[in-house]
This record gives C-alpha cells, structure tokens and sequence, in this order.
C-alpha cells in the first residue's frame, strides 16, 4: 500500500452529509499580477467576470501563494504544505527527471476519496513523467499542458523580443541547447499526448469547453464534482484568440486577461444553466504575482514591491476570490491574512470531515472567514523561494532576509498592512519584534526536516 493510501485510511471519518455534498470550482490564473484586475483596482484591463465574482462573494486584500513561481505554488497549493516539505523548490523543465512525489496527498485524492469526481484543466507543472501525472496525484481526468507554454525551442524565443523592447542584448544561442531534442510542448489528454505545439490561440477556448463539459457531465451524475481549472495565460508568450486580440487598452498583455475573464464567465454561466450555483463554491487566485520585469509582456502589482520570483509582496500577494451563493456574503473585502494553504484543510471540512491526521498541513481552514461569520486567529505566513526562508509575516508585520553571496545579511522590518510596498524599514525602530519573530523562525525551521529536492 502506497503512503498516501495509508493515510487515507486514516483519515477522520465523514460526518453526515447532504445528499451532495458541494461541488468545488478552482480557477488559478498563471502570472497574474495583484493589479491585474478591475476589482484590484487596474484601470485598464475589463474584467467584468471576476468583479462579479468578488461582488457575489468575497475579495481577499491580503491573500498569499506559498512561493513566487509556477512548480513550488502548485504543489503548496494541492497539498497545503510548503514546498520544501515536497521538495518541489524549483521550476521543473521539460528535461527534468523529478515531481510531485507519491508521498504527498493532494486535494484530488482527498476529494476522490470521498466520492468526488475530479479534473484538471489547463497547466500541471508537478512533473511530466508518467509516475507524475495528475492522473497519478488524484485527478480522474486531465486535459492540458504539464509545464509552461514557454518551454519548447518554438515559444522560448519570447525573451529574445522581452530582450530587445528593454535594449538588452540578444541570449546566446545556448540557451537553446535543453530544447533542442524535445518534440516541443505537449497537450495532452490523461495520460496520452494527443497534440505537439498546439495552437496558443486556442487554448483558452479550448480548456473552458473542457471545463464546462466536465461541469455538465458531473451534473448529470450523483457525485459531486472538483474541478482544478489551471490556466496557462497570463504567462509568457501570450497569445488571446481573434476574438479578444486587439481589444485591450492594455495590449496582447490585457487581451490576454480579458478573454481569461470571459472563460470565468462561462463557468459562471454553466454553473447558473445546470441551477448549481447555491451548490458550488468557486475560489480564484493567481499562482504568483506579476512578472514585473517583461515589460509590456508583464502584469502589474499595483503598489506592490517587485513580482514574481521575489518574497516582496508583489511576488506572492495574489488576488483571491471566493463565492458561494446561499453560503457567503456578497461584497465582502477581507483584510485577513490567509494563504494557498488554506485551500486544502478547507476542503477537506467541507467535503464531510478533517484531514488524515497523520498529514501535517501548514495551512487553516478558511469557513470561519468565508461563511460561519467569525474570525481566526491570523497564522504566520513563511515566505519560502528556492528551497530558502527569506521572510515571516506575523500580524501586521514582516521580517524580510537580503543578502546574498556578494552581499552581506540584512534584517527588514516592514508594516505591511499600511506599507504595502515594503517602502519604510523599521527594524532598527523595533528590535524587540525583530527579536520576537527571529525566535518564531527558529522554531519553525527546527520543526522539520526539508524532503530532497526534486530536479
């Protein structure tokens, strides 16, 4: 018996249910930055389908991703661990050998395992060999690609145009060199590939017939159903279907995004057709802030500091939606800190009992904040990059690590509910907080081995 399936054995038993139990409806866009969208306030960019959704529902103001890039964020998203407890510290490529191990329980087996059916639409990025497919960690069905639509020797070529528009001189040729015996990127159903460099344009169209196809067929069925809709947009290169390209304010960038707010929509509408919407709870986020560095190719983070690839806040502070009609008050704005692993113990409540006790979970269920009308104690959130601590956020502050080999440690101490953009260091005004929470880092970094690192 695999360790996962052990420790489902465990698991607390189902306490009684309805005669189904809610569907779950999770949308994660793909470098989408805290900005990016009519309802954070972007200006720009038409998201008429996410503000309804916020309207609808609630609005988080200070939700995290556990990492600031593709591979890490996923797994702490369907495990509700932080990455370095999988190993999953690093970005995987095409090349790599490493993923998801068979240790770590996701969200879909749990789900699965109390009756849900479960697919996956969209970007895996938890490892593309066999014994690391979704359909391996949980999900009946998967219709997607398995790593970023940048990566293939055709689509790489993006950086080269990121390069010229800031005046950068061209990479050299062997960058190329780990692509080259690669067939390119692969779109596949299950665990088939049934297409080579599909058509970017249509991906977006493409995964929201799949998603809502899966909608209705679960429908139909007595099970109730979870869908992990992960788009591949807005990461690099971007592409938006003839529909959409040109109508942004905002470029290829904004068009993007805007034909991603109409995809939500149709879920939206789909869910209303089949009258599943007092049954549903929809949850949106990003996987990690803006690419702040890619120009026009780039979101925004608003007032953020920095983007993706940094534990400043415009890094990992995403956007979070959640809508529940019957269950969560509309036009709610939630200032709670809160985070992607919350996502998993959350579930877990919801779909009739606690998570296997023998699973140690970093994260909180989020009923309390979402529809039981109190509040939570807020937990610390560790900022995890490549495998390193470099920050904790502890109520309204956080201590932030710099440093690096050419330059010498330096401790920040930022307010972050009132300096969002980690602008005014305090730590010299406050070395007992400082104090404080280098203990609480301590501890925490003693309370666990980190897992070997998958490549």
């Amino acid at each position: 018996m695999r360790r996962r399936e052990f420790l489902m054995s465990l698991a607390a038993p189902a306490v009684a249910q309805p005669k189904r139990a809610p569907n779950v409806v999770f949308i994660y866009a793909d470098d989408l930055g805290y900005g990016d969208l009519g309802c954070y306030g972007n200006p720009s960019i038409r998201t008429p389908n996410l503000d309804r959704l916020a309207a609808e529902g609630s609005r988080f103001t200070q939700f995290y991703s556990a990492a600031p890039l593709c591979s890490p964020s996923r797994a702490a998203l369907l495990t509700g661990r932080y990455p370095v407890r999988s190993g999953i510290n690093f970005v995987l490529f095409p090349d790599s050998t490493g993923g998801l191990p068979d240790s770590e329980l996701t969200i879909a087996e749990l789900l699965r395992g109390r009756g849900y059916a479960t697919q996956i639409v969209g970007k895996w990025h938890l490892g593309h060999r066999p014994q690391y497919l979704p359909t391996r960690h949980g999900f009946d069905f998967y219709f997607g690609i398995p790593y970023s639509n940048d990566m293939s020797l055709k689509t790489n070529t993006v950086y080269d145009e990121i390069n010229r528009d800031a005046g950068r001189p061209p990479r050299p040729p062997s960058v190329y060199d780990r692509y080259r015996t690669l067939p390119g990127i692969p779109l596949m159903r299950d665990e088939k590939v049934i297409e080579t460099e599909p058509d970017q344009t249509q991906l977006t169209p493409r995964y929201t017939a799949e998603a809502s196809a899966f909608i209705r067929k679960s429908a139909a069925s007595a099970r109730p159903f979870f869908l992990y809709f992960a788009h591949t947009f807005p990461h690099v290169p971007l592409f938006a279907s003839e529909k959409f390209r040109g109508r942004s304010r905002r470029g290829l960038y904004g068009d993007a995004v805007e034909e991603l707010d109409w995809s939500v929509g149709e879920v939206l509408r789909t869910l209303a057709e089949l009258k599943l919407d007092e049954n549903t709870l929809v949850l949106f986020s990003s996987d990690n802030g803006g690419a702040a560095g890619l120009g026009r190719h780039g979101g925004s983070n608003g007032a953020l500091r920095e983007g993706k690839s940094t534990t400043w806040e415009g890094g990992v502070r995403e956007p979070f939606l959640a809508r529940w009609k019957g269950r969560i008050a509309p036009g709610q704005v939630r200032q709670d800190v809160a985070s992607t692993l919350d996502v998993f113990p959350t579930l877990a409540r919801l779909a009739g009992g606690a998570p296997p006790s023998n699973v140690v979970l970093d994260g909180a269920d989020l009923a309390p904040l979402l529809w039981e009308g109190q509040g939570r104690p807020q937990p610390d959130f560790f900022y995890y990059h490549n495998g390193e601590l470099r920050a904790l956020r502890r109520g309204p502050w956080k201590l932030h690590f710099t440093g690096g080999p050419k330059q010498p440690p330096k401790t920040e101490l930022y307010q972050v509910e009132t300096d969002i953009a980690e602008r005014f260091n305090l730590a010299e005004r406050h070395p007992d907080i400082v104090a404080r929470m280098q203990e609480a880092i301590a501890r925490h970094q003693a309370s666990f081995e980190k897992a070997p690192t998958q490549r």
